[in-house]
């Protein structure tokens, strides 16, 4: 048996007591909607973050890879799903548009990406 049926062997008695059975299955049910709900939420605002970030990416931007690899944005193929880093002098490697793990702004540029 899973859990719905449970409830429901155990509402049944109650329900006919009181004749009311959706006064039974409205708590349990209210309760799984907010968790969900609250489990959801950051999840969702995560998502729309990292499509913003995507969606606004382009060319000499400086991005870290989920790799960890530090370079700026040389290219970015016709259809979107690739870019080409420019790594160091000389130095292009080409990824997955899905592979950049965020887009670092002018400020926050580590120092090791500075030297060479």
């Amino acid at each position: 048996m899973n859990f719905f049926s449970l409830l429901l062997l155990q509402a049944e008695p109650a329900a006919s007591k009181n004749g009311d059975f959706l006064w039974v299955i409205l708590p349990p049910l209210a309760v799984i909607i907010v968790l969900y709900m609250v489990m959801d939420s950051p999840q969702r605002r995560e998502k729309s973050k990292r499509d913003a970030m995507m969606k606004n990416l382009k060319k000499d931007d400086r991005v870290v890879t989920i790799g960890g690899i530090l370079g700026s944005v040389a290219n970015i193929s016709q259809d979107g799903k690739e870019v080409t880093l420019k790594v160091d002098d000389g130095i292009r490697i080409r990824f997955r548009r899905t592979a950049i793990a965020e887009v670092l702004s002018g400020d926050l540029v580590p120092e090791v990406a500075k030297t060479s």
